[in-house]
Parts: C-alpha cells; structure tokens; sequence
C-alpha cells in the first residue's frame, strides 16, 4: 500500500514505499546476501513482537485484563501495519514507535488497549527491537561462518602437505604449505564464530526503563515486569536498563567487524593468490541467480556467467572474494559510527542513539553477506597445486636462503654467512641463475664453503623446500584438533 507522495531531489513524485521498494535492490545481490534480514519489515516485526511480548508481560503481572497478551498479539502483525505511513509519521516524532503504537492500540479491543505499550518509552521498543534482530541475524551469521569454516578445514586436511611460496611484504619469503594457509582462515574462522556466539549468548539484553530508566509509572511492578519481557523474548534481563550505556552495541558491533575482517583476509588471500601471475587458487563458478544451464539472455547472448567482464570475455574475475571486499571495506567506519555513538547524555540521548539504528542494521547485513560469500568461497575453491610448485621452482632457491645460512653460520659465524648469501643471491638474480649454481659456481663462494667443511650434498639438502616447513605441519594439526573440539562443545550445548 503505497501513501504519502513525496517529492524527490529531481522533482519527480514517488511514494515512500516505492522508495522504499527501491533501496538497496540493485545492489543487494552483493551486499544483501544470506538470510540476515535487517530491511524495515524486520524492524517493524520485531518492534510488534516486543509490544507484544510487553502486554503478555503486563497481564502475567496483573497489570492488564486478562485476554489482553492475547489481543496484542492477535494484533501484532507486520501486515496489518503500513510501514511507509509509520516513517513518515517517525519525522513527527524522531522514531516511528509512537505511531506504531498508536496505530496498534487501534487494532485491539478497547479492554486491552492499556496493555499497549504500557510503562515503555520508545526507545525500549527499539533498542529490544533490535536485539531480537541481532539474535536472529547472529544466528544466521555464525551458521555461514561454521559453514566456512567446515571448508577452511577440509583444505587443511586435503592440502596438509602441499608445499608453496609463503610470502611477507607481498614479496616471496620462505616455504609454507596451502595446508597451512587454510589452517590459519580456520582458526580465524572458529575464534569469530566463538566472538559472535558469545555476544549471542550474554550480551543481547532486553531494554525496559520507561521515560528515564525508573520505570516510575509502573510503580513497584516495575521489575517484574521488566523480568517477565525478558521471559516472554528469550532475552537476558539486565541489571537495570541501559539507555545511555551503550557497551551492548559497541561489542555486538566489534564482534562483527572481527567477523569481516577475518572474512575480508581471506577473500584478500584469494584475489592476491588467484591473480593470472600468480594463479594459484581460483574460484568455483558458483551459481547466477536468475539463469539456467543454456538458457538464452534474450538479446541473441548466452546467459551470465559467474565472473565474466562486461568488456573483456576472457576473463575469470574472482567475483565471491570482491563481494566479500565490497562488504568488509565498509564495515570500519560504520563501526567507528556505533563507538563515536557511545558518549550519550544523561538519562537518553540526544541523537547519539538515532545514530545506531542504521548503522548497527548496516554491519548485520554487510557481515551477514560477507559470511554467506565466504561459506561458498572456500567450499568451491580450486587449488592449483602445479602452479604452486611451478612458482616455488621459479624462485631458483632464493626463499632456501635463510636456511643455507643457518647451516653455514655454525662454522662461518652469523654475520659472516649472511654477507656470503646475500651476495650469492644479489648474484643469482642479476644472473637468472638457481642460488644452488652462484653458491657452488663461483670460486670464492667454493672456496669458502669448502674451508668450512660444507659440501654440495648439504647445500643441496638445504635449498630442499621439503627440508624447512618447521612447525607448518603441527600447527595444521593443532588447528583441526581445536576447530574439531569447539565443534563438539558446540553439539553438546546446542
């Protein structure tokens, strides 16, 4: 139901629903993947369910008739409200509750119509409103991210053994394993899941305070009706109401950009190792929503393909990982918003709090859709382990140079052996020669290795990629024994 034309920037007149309509569905494909739903309809469903879950509270405190949770929540549904009209109305007011209920107070017989929103200020219909949605999103949330990290393990274990370039600075250090690598997203993976579940758990208290935080005109009720809402969501009772602490949000709101920075290194490791130079990783296809095996586009083409460029058809973009990026880069600053939201005045904020609505909506669906791109990433994810020993065997031995000296410094001293390998590789690549052949061709390079009893059999055993992944396969092990044991406390607590 569309009401109240509005004009826009250009003059054109569109109804708020209409504009409403609009938002975010040209992009959401990318930014709205996933099952996280954060968009008015789920504002409005959770707010109905806390005005609710309040008159069930009232009349289980003798506050209201009996029958009145019942009414309310007969009543209590998105569809019978017009979310347009109630935006429209929050200019009004600075939020759309009182119009809600209001309008919910209409809808209900006049015996339960007390129970409406009873002892509340908007405010408490809010901040539940949108731990409810918090809830639920998390819930989603952890779920892709488990779902990540099931892959992240399976690529451990597959690839446990697989030696390849590691690299610091984005330039080629010493050998590493992929099984490694996708040891490390696991353990990431699994202490972000272990953050957001924890928020999940203790930190989504329900809000009731009334006008300013003493729920005077509920007399001495107050608490117990405070406690018997707490009963009727599911959610923790705090202390007291927390209108002006906000250190709820800022960690539910740091625990989820800890998810997409953990999610946004990852999708960054695979543009980087998937790059046409490197190519060691490549992505699925994936699915296109929208299109089938051989269908056509309609204008004579074939349909979209996962990846594919609007002006170059050769190529293969790493389209998951973007998606991730495009998600993650964006979350920063919505998290330095919900910090700088923190200082609020007094007993109610003026602004700081209005400021959190949007933003804290924003970082559950940029991060819900980061997780969801991710679970499909890693599950897809093509591992070319030809092109990781070719790239390691194009590096001549350069990355073994630690080792070698290591292995001379016992006899030439520390200092003295990293001059002979510095120069030995300072040669090889103005030469294009393998480190092997400088360190063994050149005379004094000879001569020296020879003087400290070092031979070619042990020069060669050093510059062995094999010979010098120290803990790398430890660790892998470690990380799929802890990611295997918080799956097992997860069963037993879930």
């Amino acid at each position: 139901m569309a009401r109240g034309p509005v004009t826009g920037r250009k003059g054109v007149v569109e109804t708020m629903s209409e504009q409403d309509a609009s938002r975010g569905v040209m992009f959401g494909g990318v930014f709205r993947r996933g099952g996280v739903e954060t968009g008015d309809q789920a504002w409005l469903r959770a707010m109905l369910e806390v005005e609710a879950a309040l008159a069930r509270a009232l009349e289980r405190a003798g506050l209201a008739p009996a029958g009145s949770g019942v009414a309310v929540t007969k009543a209590a549904v998105p569809e019978h409200f017009d979310v347009a009209e109630l935006g429209a109305l929050a200019a009004l007011t600075g939020n759309p509750v009182p119009a809600l209920s209001r309008a919910l107070t209409k809808q209900v017989p006049r015996t339960a119509a007390g129970a409406v929103h009873r002892g509340a200020t908007s405010q408490d219909i809010v901040d539940t409103a949108a731990m409810l949605m918090a809830a639920r999103g998390l819930d989603v949330i952890v779920a892709d991210v488990a779902a990540a990290a099931r892959a992240a393990a399976g690529l451990a274990v597959k690839y446990r053994s697989t030696i390849m370039i590691g690299r610091t600075l984005l330039q080629q250090a010493v050998p590493v394993t992929f099984g490694l690598v996708a040891a490390g997203w696991l353990a990431a993976l699994d202490d972000a899941a272990v953050g957001l579940a924890r928020i999940r758990a203790d930190r989504l208290a329900v809000q009731f305070g009334g006008a300013a935080g003493t729920l005077a005109s509920l007399d001495d009720a107050g608490p117990r009706v405070a406690a018997l809402l707490a009963e009727e969501l599911g959610l923790p009772l705090p202390v007291l109401p927390w209108h002006t602490n906000r250190l709820r949000i800022v960690e539910l709101a740091g625990a989820l950009a800890g998810a997409a920075g953990t999610l946004g290194k990852i999708a960054r490791d695979v543009t980087l190792l998937s790059q046409s130079e490197v190519g060691e990783v490549h992505e699925g296809p994936g699915s296109s929503p929208g299109s089938s095996p051989g269908s056509s586009s309609g204008d004579g083409g074939s349909s979209p393909r996962r990846g594919g460029s609007s002006a170059m058809p050769q190529k293969q973009n790493p389209v998951a990982a973007v998606a991730i990026l495009g998600c993650t880069k964006r979350v920063p600053g919505l998290l330095a918003t919900v910090a700088a939201a923190t200082e609020q005045e007094y007993q109610r904020a003026a602004g700081a709090w209005h400021a959190e609505w949007e933003t804290l909506a924003d970082l559950l669906s940029l991060t819900g859709s980061a997780a969801s791109w991710a679970a499909e990433l890693l599950s897809g994810l093509t591992v070319d382990t030809g092109r990781m020993s070719a790239n390691l065997a194009a590096a001549k031995g350069l990355p073994l140079a630690e080792h070698v000296t290591s292995l001379l410094a016992g006899t030439l001293g520390r200092a003295a052996a990293h001059d002979l390998v510095a120069e030995a590789g300072a040669r090889a690549v103005s030469a294009g020669l393998p480190l092997r052949d400088v360190l063994l061709g050149l005379p004094q390079s000879a001569e020296r290795l020879e003087a400290a009893g070092i031979t070619a059999e042990q020069i060669e055993s050093a510059l062995d990629p094999a010979g010098y992944l120290g803990a790398a396969a430890a660790f892998v092990d470690a990380a799929l024994a802890a990611h295997q044991s918080a799956k097992e406390q997860a069963d037993r607590h879930g």
